[in-house]
């Protein structure tokens, strides 16, 4: 194995990898949903998840630069606070990637059904009622293998496939932005003042955020960091790649949006509403309004390329979180084997195909699937903010090529933030993200009983709050206000101030609970 030469993706490749996964199904819709909900403040939307987001992908980054591991994210809350916390972490984040997979490949064969062109009738029964049909299914699965195969046979092919595809993915929003505000962009939209440009209140802007696919649209940022261990010079690009992506991501997004509340007619709006305005491609419905044909074409085009290209950047990302899982011993070890000549987890990415088809078959809409990977992710990050935290304090002289002095501030503030956007993820996605990662908890005490034997009080006592938060966050979505799936018993505002309070408990117990003695796989990698 030690003569073998791994191939190496460059900053640019890393750039355009992420960017592959950041710009995808979303920017098709998200923008129309959101100005449905909050009007033109769903400007305000995109801001408050790119916000969120790079909060907490900045905890990562440390973390990232540290440990240049491929599938790093699912490790780093074991080194901190032990195996237990750490696989729950692992698990839930692994979901959420496996998710995107069939979410993905679902979301391109929607936009087939949506074809106007008369040669592509026959696409208008691959979607029954919002659900994959039969015939559906069958083109989803064919897709999902192709993500799977352009993988298969190595990082360098994967990696030309992605930068080809994202420079795609780059210009055809750029060139939406520019044309549809030079055809016709009415200022008047926006509102003359604050009632006008927040027609809905204060509440519609989170709700947009979570609703919408904007956390979604955002949260790919971890591509990066989970193939760190296949990057040149992974402690400085790890910080370039995911900073230099979220900009270019956020940039992109916020102007969409800006595109869509400009182009919509005022007349329109006088009629209907925000509250009224249903696309159900918006991009290329305004074009097709504007009589830009082209455009139409180019669209729905995208909107089958773009869900393609994310669905095979999500399967290298899913692998290598799921072969990263193998290494704390409470999963089978072949499914961590790397294949000799190309270095990839190609076990893994079996595993994760056979359980996409699983996911697929069981939830047959695009939202049921987006619903499961919002939360699941959130909560996966969790332990970012507390992990990079306690590592400070429990192992001050580990090498840090990134440490920011703003971390001890930054990392309370990214823990409350996602807190937040977990809750506006809505009554029942908590509780239902949550029994989906309890699922994971059987297969980790049957490794844990038969081969490991380790303290399980220790490891209890390192992960209780993480039990706790869960908990709290189930009854504070339940309990919580109306606009957010609650029963209304504590009302918009304070269920933020609660949550926000609890939250902050919750952070500080967390950092209180670390492991005593770091764990030693860290400390071997470190003198490496």
């Amino acid at each position: 194995m030690e003569g073998i030469k791994r191939h190496k993706i460059g900053l640019f490749s890393a750039i355009m990898l992420a960017l592959n996964s950041l710009i995808g199904s979303g920017w098709l819709f998200g923008s129309g949903s959101a100005a449905k909900i909050a009007g033109p403040a769903a400007i305000l939307s995109w801001i408050l998840g790119a916000v969120i987001i790079i909060a907490i992908a900045l905890t990562y980054v440390e973390l990232g630069a540290m440990f240049p591991e491929s599938g790093g994210m699912s490790r780093y809350a074991q080194y901190s606070h032990g195996q237990l916390l750490g696989f729950v972490a692992a698990w839930a984040n692994w979901i959420s990637l496996v998710t995107l997979v069939p979410m993905e490949a679902v979301a391109a064969v929607q936009y087939m059904s949506s074809w106007q062109w008369s040669w592509a009738n026959w696409t208008k029964n691959f979607i029954k009622d919002g659900n994959i049909t039969f015939a559906g299914l069958g083109i989803v699965f064919i897709f999902m293998c192709i993500f799977t195969m352009i993988n298969f046979w190595s990082v360098k092919i994967m990696t030309h496939f992605t930068n080809l595809i994202s420079i795609f993915k780059i210009l055809l929003p750029t060139l939406t932005i520019v044309v549809l505000i030079c055809s016709g962009f009415h200022a008047q939209n926006f509102g003359s003042n604050v009632h006008e440009f927040m027609p809905y209140g204060t509440r519609s802007i989170f709700e947009a955020t979570s609703v919408s696919g904007i956390i979604m649209s955002y949260d790919a940022f971890q591509t990066v960091i989970n193939m760190g261990g296949e990057l040149k010079n992974p402690r400085k690009n790890i910080l370039r790649g995911i900073l230099i992506s979220m900009i270019i991501t956020a940039a992109i997004y916020i102007m969409l949006q800006v595109t869509f509340i400009g182009a919509v007619e005022p007349s329109t709006l006088a009629k209907v509403g925000w509250h009224g305005i249903d696309f159900t491609s918006p991009f290329a419905d305004l074009a097709f309004i504007l009589g830009i044909n082209w455009l139409v074409i180019l669209l729905y085009l995208d909107a089958f390329v773009s869900p393609f290209g994310t669905g095979v950047a999500f399967v290298a990302t899913a692998s290598r979180a799921l072969a990263a899982m193998t290494h704390t011993r409470h999963l089978p070890k072949w499914l961590g084997r790397l294949n000799q000549k190309y270095l990839i987890p190609r076990y893994a990415m079996i595993a994760d195909l056979v359980l996409a088809v699983i996911l697929v078959s069981l939830f047959r809409n695009w939202n049921l699937l987006a619903t499961v990977i919002t939360a699941s992710t959130l909560i996966a990050y969790l332990t970012g903010p507390v992990t990079v935290i306690t590592l400070r304090k429990a192992k001050p002289n580990l090498n840090r090529p990134f440490k920011p002095r703003y971390m001890p501030y930054l990392a309370p503030i990214a823990f409350v933030l996602t807190s937040l956007a977990i809750y506006w993820s809505m009554w029942p996605t908590t509780i239902q993200v949550i029994l989906v990662i309890a699922l994971g908890l059987p297969i980790y005490f049957y490794y844990e009983i038969r081969y490991q034997h380790l303290n399980l009080k220790e490891q209890l006592r390192s992960c209780w709050w993480m039990i706790g938060y869960l908990i709290f966050m189930s009854v504070m979505s339940y309990v919580g206000s109306e606009g957010f799936g609650g029963q209304n018993w504590i009302k918009y505002p304070v269920d933020f101030v609660v949550i926000a309070v609890a939250s902050l408990g919750f952070y500080y117990w967390g950092i209180k609970t670390g492991l005593r003695k770091i764990d030693l796989y860290i400390e071997k990698d470190d003198k490496k």
